[in-house]
């Protein structure tokens, strides 16, 4: 299997979320490139290291989810972004998905949930 493990930055405020997050990410194949802990440390780190897919938690000190999320969009319109919140809000997922994310994991993560909205991130990445 020679391909190219999928890079993954990771924004999320809470270290034990990152942790949880990563430590299922490393074990399925994926490469966890950063870590950032809010909005602008993940808009520095995206540009930096351009990953391939970024989970982006809502909830952030400074600078939120939502708002990170539109300005990596108008960084690279084709960045898969994939939002995770404690708050199964249904506007909160409308938003997120018009402003342009790929999908939403709910926390406490389910290992299976995180990895099928990775695996579909890879896959609409392959397409475009």
């Amino acid at each position: 299997m020679s391909r190219k493990q999928p890079t993954v930055l990771i924004v999320d405020d809470a270290l034990f979320m990152r942790t949880v997050l990563k430590d299922i990410l490393a074990k399925n194949g994926y490469d966890v490139v950063a870590e950032a802990t809010n909005g602008y440390e993940a808009i520095e780190k995206f540009e930096e290291l351009k990953p391939d897919i970024t989970t982006m938690d809502i909830t952030m000190p400074e600078l939120d989810g939502i708002e990170a999320l539109k300005k990596i969009i108008e960084i690279d319109s084709k960045a898969r972004v994939i939002m995770c919140s404690a708050m199964g809000q249904q506007g909160i997922v409308v938003e997120a998905i018009k402003h342009g994310a790929c999908d939403f994991i709910i926390k406490p993560f389910q290992p299976s949930r995180v990895l099928e909205a990775l695996e579909k991130a890879v896959q609409v990445g392959a397409e475009g």
